[in-house]
């Protein structure tokens, strides 16, 4: 994972810039071009200026018109969830929790699932 934390903090058009990279990578530029016109509705000029801001920041490479992620997705939730983690909850992951259960109800598959999730990282 890279050390500079600026590459992990996407904003929300960034981030489903990246999406469209992420699902598919290596990508020709020119495809990129089309894909983001057809899901995000940008110019060509947009797409261009967003990749080379991200390529600035060494979020992703645009080698010989084909683009990759030097950033992974699983490091951009990680960010995401620790800042959130840190600025709503205080760093407590039971008040993380509680907020968001309140009132729901889940399976015992889920709740099963955050078991072996929390034994996990106690071991």
């Amino acid at each position: 994972m890279p050390d500079n934390h600026e590459q992990y903090k996407l904003f929300d058009a960034e981030f489903k810039f990246m999406q469209l990279i992420w699902a598919n990578e290596p990508i020709n530029s020119t495809k990129l071009v089309k894909l983001c016109h057809e899901h995000l509705g940008w110019k060509k000029s947009t797409t261009y200026t967003v990749l080379k801001k991200l390529q600035q920041r060494q979020v992703l490479k645009n080698e010989k018109a084909t683009v990759t992620s030097i950033v992974k997705l699983e490091d951009v939730r990680k960010y995401e969830g620790e800042q959130l983690l840190e600025k709503a909850f205080n760093n407590s992951l039971p008040h993380l929790l509680v907020s968001f259960l309140d009132g729901k109800k889940i399976s015992d598959s889920e709740a099963d699932e955050l078991r072996r999730i929390i034994d996990e990282s106690r071991r």
